[in-house]
């Protein structure tokens, strides 16, 4: 069933006044491919614009904080921990991304996470594409959540 539409059909945020408030975690992770060059710019720190990897960081978490003004039935959260990884990996010629989210509350922060790894692979883009437009982001997905009604998720 999906609780995000009234029984006409028509958008609508899911009331999560009678929910528990409980310990809450998500992980979300993504890559964005790039040409091997720009992969070394960016390992090297030798980017125009400047640290990719601790600006995108910062993107992540900003983002992370504003979901809920980015997604329209998404619930404004009191963030207690947001942390963006990133690793290299030379042989696909990719920078993955990963986003942990927490909050003690009633509802997820999968949504959190997720935007922040959007957000971390569009800034990566934006400080890059005067040296490589054919990047690309993908595999934007959640990988683990915890807390809650619904219990634990744990992508295989």
């Amino acid at each position: 069933m999906l609780t995000h539409f009234d029984e006409d059909g028509a958008a609508r945020m899911v009331n999560v006044s009678e929910k528990a408030a409980t310990v809450r975690e998500a992980v979300a992770m993504g890559s964005i491919r790039m040409l091997p060059e720009t992969l070394r710019l960016i390992q090297d720190r030798k980017v125009s614009k400047g640290d990719v990897l601790g600006v995108a960081r910062l993107a992540g978490i900003m983002a992370a904080k504003k979901t809920a003004e980015l997604i329209p039935l998404c619930h404004p959260l009191n963030l207690t921990a947001v942390d963006i990884s990133f690793e290299l990996d030379e042989q696909a010629s990719c920078v993955k991304m990963q986003a942990t989210v927490g909050t003690t509350g009633q509802t997820g922060v999968e949504m959190e996470a997720l935007t922040a790894v959007a957000a971390a692979g569009l800034t990566i883009y934006d400080m890059c594409k005067a040296v490589d437009r054919s990047m690309i982001i993908t595999d934007i997905g959640l990988m683990k959540k915890t807390g809650g009604k619904s219990g634990t998720f744990e992508r295989k």
